[in-house]
């Protein structure tokens, strides 16, 4: 699907992109499968549907594959119990030469009890790779308000911690 909106053009000819054009948000129910002995969510599980979430937006954003290359600053700040919904939502919050970072926000529900609760965050870094495998150039990331701007600056703060 291609926004109507007139994208400015990247001095490579490839299409400057807005993190709107790639947010990915996606729920999931929490089953007895996916729980630990106290009926909590196991944290791999939860890792595992944030990485599928945040390919997406990352696919998205680069129209190519991608592979995890880094994810960090999981933090797990409340538990998720079983029968509660899960909403991900993933947005890029910058585009490097080949690598895009990705900001995921974890929601929780209670769907009966009314109760909405925001109980994780985590930072991925994706790869864009040409059908060989090999490393490939993203698009930027054109920030459009003054939260993107935020995230997109400090983006390059955790890239640089990333690196050393």
């Amino acid at each position: 699907m291609t926004n109507s909106i007139e994208h400015p053009k990247q001095p490579s000819g490839l299409v400057g992109k807005y993190s709107s054009d790639s947010v990915t948000v996606m729920n999931e129910l929490v089953l007895p499968n996916d729980t630990n002995v106290l009926n909590n969510l196991m944290g791999g599980r939860l890792l595992h549907w944030m990485d599928i979430c945040a390919a997406i937006t990352a696919q998205k954003h680069s129209s190519r594959t991608v592979v995890t290359a880094c994810v960090d600053h999981v933090s797990f700040k409340r538990a998720i119990r079983l029968g509660n919904l899960v909403t991900l939502t993933a947005r890029v919050t910058r585009a490097f030469n080949t690598s895009m970072e990705i900001h995921l926000e974890v929601w929780a529900e209670n769907i009966p009890a009314r109760e909405r609760f925001r109980c994780n965050e985590a930072y991925f870094t994706f790869v864009a790779v040409d059908h060989s495998g090999h490393p490939i150039q993203v698009p930027e990331l054109i920030p459009q308000n003054e939260m993107e701007q935020k995230l997109y600056d400090e983006a390059l703060k955790r890239r640089q911690r990333r690196l050393v």
